[in-house]
């Protein structure tokens, strides 16, 4: 048996007529830079996640940097995140000349840490923005009450891997003053490239975004401001139109799926698995990680039968050669070294059979005897 870590082939076969459709549709009318689509899908994608406003762009990562331009984050200005996760929550900021500041993270959440976030506060704090790791949600309430009489400071969201997940009925993506989603094609809600998006509440935000990703432009050749090429393409709007409509349904799949593992897996060998969702914090299971210390011989011997895995993420932020120059050093936050040692990720999809399902768990219990 052959099982990957994300079969996006079987995802595309259970809506390929819809997609083929909506491809076809765009390129008969030929209109590839912010047509009708575009508007359509953030239109749609706002009213899903519960906010006014939703602004397509080319990438999460291009997100993240508009947002923290439109939060008004300046040179100097320091912004704290958490150090476990993907460093393209942390570049844009470097982008605009401020500075990342890392904080540890809950043990077994791998969210951030509500009191290193309080006490890694200055002056200098311009925003904080957690990260919705593997689509289990960041503690926004608790963060909000350490900000609340500090009105220098923004809470932003990286929803990037959150695509429905929520707080007591409240999707992320709501939360922040501004939040950041990528589309990545292995994402929850994925298109057939990069692509990206940016939700608000706040009318003055959108419109200001709205221009930037366009090359500064109010209307063509009207440049009010220096901008970027930032453009969610017309192509990957109509395809993430189509797959929004079934998300909900592929979450609870995998909802279904987590169940399942934490089940079967619990009390095997020295294995680690997540918490479950509660109606406090529904996780949309963008990835599902267990926890090892055999993690590499584990890894090796699942991809011997055929189950390939992922490692989310191997190299902690304060350890990555491109962020040497943030200054930290190995020990400054041992519970995102120790995730990243230890921890593997399975394969996770709403596709993902019952049979192969059955396979996975079996195999580790093998491995364990």
């Amino acid at each position: 048996m052959n099982i990957p870590l994300v079969d996006l082939q079987a995802q595309y076969k259970t809506i390929k007529t819809d997609i083929d459709a909506a491809i076809k549709q765009v390129v008969r009318k030929c209109d590839f830079i912010l047509g009708d689509e575009v508007n359509e899908f953030e239109n749609s994608f706002a009213k899903y996640i519960g906010v006014h406003y939703c602004i397509g762009v080319a990438s999460g990562t291009d997100a993240i940097h508009l947002m923290l331009l439109a939060a008004d984050v300046k040179p100097g200005d320091e912004v704290i995140t958490q150090a476990n996760t993907f460093i393209a929550t942390v570049l844009p900021m470097m982008e605009l000349g401020a500075k990342p500041v890392l904080v540890d993270v809950d043990e077994m959440t791998g969210a951030i840490d509500i009191d290193k976030v309080r006490k890694a506060i200055t002056k200098k704090t311009r925003a904080i923005l957690p990260v919705h790791l593997f689509g289990r949600p960041a503690p926004m309430n608790e963060l909000f009450r350490i900000t609340n009489h500090e009105s220098r400071i923004t809470v932003l969201e990286d929803a990037a891997q959150a695509h429905g997940s929520t707080i007591n009925g409240k999707r992320a993506g709501s939360f922040g003053s501004m939040a950041a989603f990528s589309f990545y094609p292995g994402k929850n809600l994925g298109a057939y490239g990069d692509a990206g998006a940016i939700t608000t509440n706040n009318k003055k935000l959108a419109d200001m975004i709205r221009i930037v990703r366009n090359i500064g432009m109010r209307e063509k050749y009207n440049h009010v401001v220096p901008g970027f090429n930032s453009r969610l393409d017309t192509i990957q709007a109509a395809i993430l139109s189509v797959k929004l409509k079934h998300l909900n349904d592929w979450n609870a799949k995998r909802d279904n799926i987590a169940k399942t593992f934490v089940r079967e897996l619990s009390g095997v060998g020295d294995l680690v698995t997540p918490p479950l969702s509660t109606s406090d914090a529904k996780t949309n299971w963008h990835i599902f990680p267990i926890r090892t210390k055999k993690r590499d011989q584990l890894i090796k011997y699942l991809a011997e039968k055929g189950i390939h895995c992922g490692i989310h993420y191997p190299v902690p932020l304060h350890m990555t050669p491109a962020l040497k120059s943030l200054g930290y050093k190995k020990g400054d936050f041992p519970i995102s070294e120790l995730r990243a040692e230890t921890m593997l990720s399975l394969p996770m999809y709403a596709e993902l059979t019952e049979r192969q399902q059955a396979y996975i768990v079996a195999t580790i219990k093998r491995f364990f005897r």
